[in-house]
């Protein structure tokens, strides 16, 4: 073997699943003898790394030399490259898989019964059967071969509880579920029957095959353990927590990581922990990024073993729940097809807080609806007595944009509500309403910051230069270093030599750190360089 093709195994080892192109080789040399035919078919290892392709390959090829390779493979310690000579014989003979497969299990000799067994009991399992209903199939030696199986299961079970055990960590999670197809028992209850039999040391093992298997399933260990425990189990229950609490402190740090794709990943990772990660899991509802926090909130309901809106319905309800988490599970709420009727229940749901009710009515914007009827299912909630929720509305009004909608955001405009004039701005913005740009310059001088904050930003995309001096009167004068921000900003956009004169003077003499901060960027766009 070269130098270059060693390290392109190398590298590949451990891949697919099993052997990876690193075994896959070792095997090909090992069962081929004639150099020109493993040159032809070892090839194979490195293009797709799986134990059977060149096996298949062989199953092609005519002569002594191939039928020879294929018989020494039926050997192989890997149960796959006994399977895939099995298949080839079938199809090289025009018989079923099964079929194939029973006849070899009734006339393997005694010293290879074990290994022929074994093959079978995984070739079922990966088929999602047992090997009673996958010979089913077989024919007239169907029932004979099952039998023989079930007669050497011990042998089966303690074949399959060695990969279990596997240094291979590759080969744990596959072993576990075929150990649990075969016994008919879940993979958690398999385990814990493993373990009894077994020292502490190898807990880290049973525990990472069962954490395969939840991922594979779409499920997770907390779940499948707290579903199949027993109070007998509790102490094998307690070693397998210890694994996992160890693992569930080292992913703790990757949630403070500020790396987006880093806490995105951390979060798939406590996923598979379920109930175990409850806390981490919380801890994420809340992160900034809103990928990271619909990971959550998914974890969460998979947990608790409920569907996504059953699980959001529970916690916007729970005692205690903060608006930020409520907001969570509502932007998780949003991005289901059944959405609108959802978000539609919280919104009239008098029981639960005004801000929590709004929320829920401006999600609506995100879930597919028609402008019409949406405006027809917000009319009433427009006309609430809570001003939050009217500010919901209003937002979710934004997009598309209606006749009806307009004339709804020019009675916002007039609420007595600050917020719901505060979200009628943020929509005129949004919607580029130029027409609405002076009242927009009105109500810098409202007498709540909410809404001078508001008309601020909305300026942004609205204003015009003659708004200029406006907006450096209230970055001159307002109280509030929120809505001075605001104005700064929006300076910034607009330009022009007033723009510039404005920011310098906040740049020198605002007393607070961050309208200096944002004038001295302001003036960076304009392409000032202040000292």
């Amino acid at each position: 073997m070269s130098p270059a093709l060693f390290l392109v195994l190398l590298l590949s080892a451990g891949q697919h699943g099993g052997q990876g192109a690193l075994g896959c080789w070792s095997s090909c040399q090992r069962h081929v003898q004639d150099q020109a035919l493993r040159a032809r078919v070892c090839q194979l290892c490195v293009t797709t790394g799986r134990a059977d392709a060149w096996v298949m390959e062989l199953g092609r090829k005519p002569g002594l030399p191939a039928q020879e390779g294929l018989r020494s493979a039926l050997t192989d310690p890997d149960w796959r490259v006994r399977w895939a000579v099995l298949r080839a014989q079938a199809k090289a003979r025009g018989h079923t898989e099964p079929r194939t497969l029973a006849d070899w299990v009734a006339e393997a000799p005694a010293r290879d019964e074990v290994l022929a067994c074994v093959t079978a009991a995984r070739a079922a399992a990966s088929a999602g059967k047992s090997t009673a209903s996958y010979l089913k199939e077989a024919g007239a030696r169907g029932g004979a071969a099952a039998a023989r199986i079930w007669a050497r299961r011990d042998a089966v079970r303690e074949a399959l509880e060695v990969e279990v055990y596997s240094e291979q960590a590759v080969l744990r999670g596959e072993a576990l579920s075929h150990l649990a197809t075969f016994l008919g028992r879940p993979p958690a209850r398999a385990l814990l029957e493993s373990m009894a039999q077994r020292p502490e040391a190898g807990d880290a093992a049973a525990a990472s095959a069962l954490l395969s298997v939840a991922e594979k399933q779409g499920s997770s260990v907390g779940r499948m353990l707290l579903v199949e425990a027993k109070p007998p189990d509790q102490l094998l229950i307690n070693r397998l927590f210890a694994v996992y609490s160890a693992d569930l402190e080292k992913l703790q740090k990757g949630l403070g990581s500020l790396d987006i794709t880093e806490r995105r990943a951390t979060v798939q990772s406590l996923r598979r922990y379920g109930p175990l990660a409850q806390r981490e899991l919380e801890r994420a509802l809340v992160d900034s990024e809103a990928q990271v926090r619909q990971l959550a909130a998914r974890g969460l309901a998979e947990a608790g073993g409920l569907p996504l809106m059953e699980a959001a319905g529970r916690n916007l309800r729970a005692e205690g729940a903060s608006l930020s988490t409520r907001r969570t599970w509502m932007e998780v709420a949003a991005t289901d097809k059944s959405c609108e009727p959802f978000l539609l229940e919280v919104a009239h749901d008098t029981g639960l807080p005004a801000d929590t009710r709004g929320e829920a009515v401006a999600r609506l914007a995100d879930c597919d609806g028609n402008a019409r009827r949406r405006f027809q299912l917000l009319s009433a909630l427009l006309q609430d007595p809570q001003g939050p929720v009217r500010a919901g509305a209003v937002r979710a009004l934004s997009l598309p944009r209606s006749p009806e909608a307009d004339a709804a955001f020019a009675a916002a405009l007039e609420d007595s509500a600050p917020e719901v004039v505060a979200a009628a701005l943020e929509v005129v913005g949004q919607q580029r309403q130029v027409a609405r740009a002076e009242t927009a310059v009105a109500l810098l001088g409202s007498p709540h910051a909410q809404v001078r904050e508001a008309a601020a930003h909305a300026l942004e995309w609205i204003g015009r230069p003659q708004h200029v001096k406006h907006l450096a009167q209230t970055l001159q004068e307002d109280s509030v270093a929120s809505v001075r921000v605001a104005a700064a900003q929006t300076l910034a956009l607009l330009g022009g030599p007033f723009a510039a004169s404005a920011l310098s003077q906040a740049l020198a003499k605002d007393p607070d750190s961050h309208v200096q901060h944002v004038a001295r960027r302001g003036l960076e766009r304009l392409g000032f360089r202040p000292p």
